[in-house]
């Protein structure tokens, strides 16, 4: 697993991105209390359940790996001339 340029950017991104998703589709309400990686780990599973993302393979579900995932989905999502690609 390669690690993308500005990863940490992009994940804090990532999870913004995946809040978004998951509210507007009505199927989740975050709190303020719940943590960073509560939020990782429950956007990667929606994300993987509404098939936008491949699943990791089995054995490889890791918090890092979810991560580094969501980091991927996001920068294919943003455009080309973003300032977090370059």
């Amino acid at each position: 697993m390669k690690k993308l340029k500005n990863e940490a950017q992009l994940l804090k991104e990532a999870i913004r991105a995946g809040v978004e998703y998951g509210e507007q589709r009505g199927v989740v309400k975050f709190e303020a209390t719940d943590t960073q990686n509560e939020k990782i780990e429950y956007i990667y599973k929606l994300l993987v359940h509404d098939k936008v993302i491949q699943p990791l393979a089995r054995g490889q579900e890791s918090l890092p790996n979810m991560r580094h995932k969501l980091a991927l989905w996001v920068s294919r999502q943003l455009p080309a001339d973003h300032p977090l690609l370059k």
